[in-house]
């Protein structure tokens, strides 16, 4: 049955007839003639799938894409590459898709030949999958290498691993958008050779936050500033505190010329490192997609 229903979604969702690809100008995005402000929310990952997919029933997400689209969102942040149905799903309603590309970044990888050729089949093997699909945003190439990492390596050869990866994607998808999830901790790890400079910003005063997209602008130099992760857990902090704090960081960073923003999560739902995560609570909507004050 659900193998059926999975066929069904599939026939009914008939990719969006082919838009002008997502590219660079400057500190923005444009689509054609039309300057694309990203409005984001990360989805998943969810438990896999019985064929491995970390995402829900095609009939599940096909109600949440139209949720997060009437929340105002025209893009989602993948943390697992997806199946075709999804973009499929996503072109429907218009939404640009940023695709992670998950690999061991949280061990010494470059220690193991064997690891570094995972990586490059993985990220070759994602790219090719979802090529020359109209959803398709970007690409994010890894996501927060530990500090530890960094510092073991030297952030110049953790820059030119991540550098060989962007060639790929490009090799496999001429004309892709790459970057790079960073984070505060390794601010220092250089990659002006993505297209966009990418950074997880987990801020809750105000003053500090705009302080902090300032200095990210001055990294970026002349690139687009995405915020690929911002938010607050309402289970400690209560959702009033996240609908408020949710409320001036999009403000600030609309008002401090960030090209894109995506709050995590769209749902509490969340599976990660082999478990269902139930103590924190960071979406916009419960696991019943009830929506919360944010």
């Amino acid at each position: 049955m659900k193998l059926e229903a999975a066929s069904r979604a599939i026939r009914r969702a008939q990719p969006a007839a082919s838009r002008p690809r997502l590219e660079v100008r400057g500190k923005f995005f444009f689509a054609g003639d039309e300057k694309v402000p990203l409005r984001g929310v990360t989805y998943g990952p969810f438990a896999p799938d019985a064929n491995g997919y970390r995402f829900p029933a095609p009939e599940v997400v096909a109600r949440d894409l139209a949720l997060i689209t009437e929340l105002g969102a025209n893009c989602l942040r993948l943390f697992t590459p997806p199946p075709r149905w999804l973009l499929d799903l996503a072109a429907e309603r218009n939404l640009w898709v940023l695709v992670g590309i998950p690999w061991a970044e949280h061990v010494c990888f470059l220690d193991s030949e064997e690891i570094t050729d995972n990586v490059r089949r993985t990220v070759t093997e994602i790219v090719e999958s979802c090529r020359d699909h109209p959803a398709v945003g970007a690409f994010l190439i890894g996501n927060e290498i530990p500090p530890d990492i960094v510092r073991w390596y030297g952030p110049q050869r953790i820059a030119g691993f991540l550098r060989e990866l962007t060639a790929l994607v490009k090799q496999v998808e001429p004309g892709a958008l790459v970057g790079y999830a960073n984070f505060p901790s390794t601010e220092y790890l250089e990659t002006d050779f993505t297209d966009f400079l990418a950074f997880n910003v987990y801020l809750h005063s105000e003053p500090e936050f705009r302080r902090y997209l300032s200095r990210l602008h001055s990294l970026a130099g002349d690139r687009p500033l995405v915020l690929t992760e911002f938010g607050i857990d309402s289970f400690h902090e209560g959702e009033t505190m996240q609908a408020s704090t949710l409320s001036w960081q999009v403000r600030a960073a609309l008002d401090m010329g960030v090209a894109g923003t995506v709050v995590f999560s769209f749902t509490d739902e969340w599976y990660t490192g082999g478990c269902d995560i139930q103590n924190w609570a960071f979406g916009l909507v419960d696991r019943e997609r009830r929506c919360k004050p944010a």
